[in-house]
């Protein structure tokens, strides 16, 4: 079961459902709370005493021993009577937590505010309310030892850090206004912090409010002088100076150009013009690769923008606004199905209306839009389109436009299970043709691509590789999205190489991240379908909660949660009713699902089904080719079928 762990604010533990954990008494609580602060570092026996008594009774050493075990049956209490602990170890001469910084508050919330330094303004500032939410009151807050007074502080320190940057991405989004109570309350509670002030004053002035900047700045000085004996830095003194003179202080560099190149677009191109729409996509573009609020205000306004181009009754210039949206997609189910069918309906309408003097690298931007967007379907259309707009790209020579219709080609090769030595080909192509022109987001999906094709094929050390050059890459180029797609590939590589326990608590611990990603085609489901091929592989039984949210993997998961609980005849008719799986990445951990449910049923017609389709990707590991989820190699599987065929009547 596992556990998430609350410091920030008073100690406490919650289990999967949300609900507290009964900690029992203080001293429990503190030895937990001391492990926690050691950041998974082992505690000595003899330190956790002194830490938790002034005048240590004879036997604490006892006692300690006592609440560890006491606290170890609390926090896994499905953990059989003789395996080892998993959560609270034993190691030489004391203790440690080895919980996933995911599951504790303080070390996420640290890990968040260092991560967010090198984020986008809209991705830091989403992190970081999320982060500040997480404080319940000060850290620690029911101890009151030497050790508990160290961390309070560190973890403080930190948070005013977190609040100061909240700042700046308000700053750097134009939003100083509501920077303005925040900053102002937090200079208030701690007057020594100059950057605080230096922030207030920035963004008064921003907000249009000169001479209150200029009187913010008078009381710095005042506070640091009267109060701390202290000059203001040279920070101050610097903003001071610019604001007298009428300098406008900018937060960032990046802030100046941004504001200044808006401001000259706003004063040149004229409202209403086609050079508007057509930059918009642009912007979109790069929106939507910088998090999760920039993904789904992408998506939403390029509908709009498609919209908008179709209105003006020129099929190349919405063709152009159409196709110029080459945003590199690597997961096979669509995030709106209804909004994909409404692009490719736009683009085979723009298609249809482009004249015979059209440049060709348009058309084909259409066909790559047409392929990308049918995703998971099993109509040959799209990839007739996928491989018509390849060849235009090929013969053209354009980089940039053989990337986007690659991406289409990908989309469009599922039309059958076994596919991933093809699917490695082509992020393989991707992947070299990105370095020679400097394409960055293209070289990223084509090392996802990779990731996924390899794991299917088993290949762990190559995709390992690959992971890593996409996480360098999102680093770089601000693409925080792509640590869904690693951090998901991690946590299966754990279910495909590790022990149970481990895999079931890497799964949740990537899915505490999944959550608000701004991708419902990944989001919804998948958590609870990852756990079920898990169950299925290592054949334990499909117990889930009844009001699991299964999303759209719901009837391949049914028939398997009913025979969990012995209700064979509802199973029956379940799995019946089960569909083929969708052409993607999960179709052959679908089938699998559903062989083994019809083998546990005696469903010979099933079986076959299942054989048959599966038998294509009898060297993969199932499902393993989505880079997030197995649930084991194909070959067991058709065995099993197998053998339950053969002693099946008929």
């Amino acid at each position: 079961m596992p556990v998430g762990f609350g410091v920030l604010g008073p100690v406490t533990a919650w289990d999967d459902a949300g609900e507290p954990v009964d900690l029992k008494g203080p001293r429990h609580r503190a030895v937990l709370a001391r492990l926690v602060a050691a950041r998974g570092r082992v505690v000595p026996v003899g330190q956790i005493v002194d830490d938790l008594w002034d005048d240590p009774p004879a036997g604490a050493v006892g006692a300690v021993r006592t609440f560890v075990a006491a606290l170890r049956r609390r926090l896994e209490p499905r953990r059989p009577p003789r395996e080892a602990a998993r959560l609270l170890v034993t190691e030489g001469p004391g203790y440690a937590l080895r919980a996933d910084p995911g599951t504790v508050d303080a070390w996420r919330f640290e890990d968040t505010v260092n991560a967010v330094a090198d984020a986008l303004p809209r991705a830091a500032l989403d992190r970081l309310d999320a982060a500040l939410g997480w404080w319940r009151g000060p850290a620690y807050a029911d101890f009151d030892q030497p050790w508990a007074h160290a961390e309070r502080s560190r973890l403080d320190q930190i948070r005013l850090t977190a609040v100061e940057r909240r700042a700046e991405a308000l700053l750097a989004l134009d939003r100083a206004a509501d920077a303005v109570p925040d900053l102002d309350a937090h200079v208030a509670a701690y007057p020594w912090r100059e950057d605080g002030w230096a922030l207030l004053a920035s963004a008064l002035y921003w907000a249009g409010r000169q001479a209150d900047a200029l009187a913010v700045l008078r009381r710095a000085r005042e506070l640091l002088r009267d109060q701390l004996g202290l000059d203001p830095g040279p920070r101050l003194r610097r903003l001071e100076t610019d604001l007298l003179r009428q300098t406008e202080p900018e937060p960032t560099g990046a802030a100046r150009v941004w504001a200044e190149t808006a401001a000259a677009y706003e004063r040149s191109v004229v409202p209403g013009a086609r050079a508007r729409l057509e930059s918009t996509v642009g912007l979109l573009r790069s929106l939507a690769v910088t998090g999760p609020g920039g993904l789904e205000a992408a998506r939403d306004q390029r509908e709009a923008a498609i919209t908008a181009a179709e209105q003006l009754g020129d099929p190349e210039f919405t063709a152009r606004v159409i196709g110029g949206y080459d945003v590199p997609a690597i997961w096979t189910r669509s995030d709106d199905p209804a909004q994909a069918a409404r692009v490719v309906a736009a683009a085979q309408r723009a298609l249809a209306g482009l004249g015979p003097d059209a440049p060709e690298a348009t058309r084909a931007r259409l066909l790559a839009t047409v392929a990308i967007e049918s995703r998971g379907t099993a109509s040959p259309g799209p990839a007739q389109s996928a491989r018509e707009a390849e060849a235009i790209a090929r013969r053209v020579a354009d980089p940039a436009l053989l990337a986007q219709a690659l991406n289409g080609v990908y989309m469009q090769t599922f039309h059958r299970a076994g596919l991933a030595a093809e699917r490695d080909e082509i992020g393989a192509e991707l992947v070299a043709l990105a370095a020679r022109h400097g394409l960055a987001t293209v070289e990223i999906l084509g090392h996802l691509i990779r990731v996924q094709a390899r794991s299917a094929l088993a290949d762990f050390t190559a995709a390992d590789a690959h992971a890593e050059a996409a996480d360098r890459l999102a680093a770089r180029h601000e693409s925080p999205l792509v640590g869904v797609f690693t951090g998901g590939y991690r946590a299966m590589r754990t279910a495909a190489t590790g022990a149970y326990p481990d895999a079931e608590a890497a799964y949740r611990s990537w899915a505490t991240g999944l959550a608000g990603c701004g991708m419902p085609g990944v989001e919804r489901g998948l958590l609870p379908l990852a756990l079920l091929c898990l169950r299925v592989w290592h054949d334990r039984p499909a117990d889930f909660p009844a009001d699991t949210d299964w999303g759209p993997y719901a009837p391949w998961a049914r028939p398997l949660v009913l025979l969990a609980t012995d209700r064979r005849d509802e199973a029956a008719r379940a799995l019946r009713r089960t569909p083929a799986p969708p052409r993607d990445l999960l179709q052959e951990a679908l089938w699998c699902l559903t062989g083994r449910a019809a083998v546990a049923l005696g469903d010979r017609d099933v079986m076959l089904r299942a054989r048959d389709a599966l038998a294509p990707a009898a060297g993969e590991l199932a499902g393993a080719g989505s880079g997030l989820l197995t649930v084991g190699p194909v070959a067991a599987h058709l065995d099993r079928i197998t053998a339950a065929l053969l002693g099946s009547p008929g």
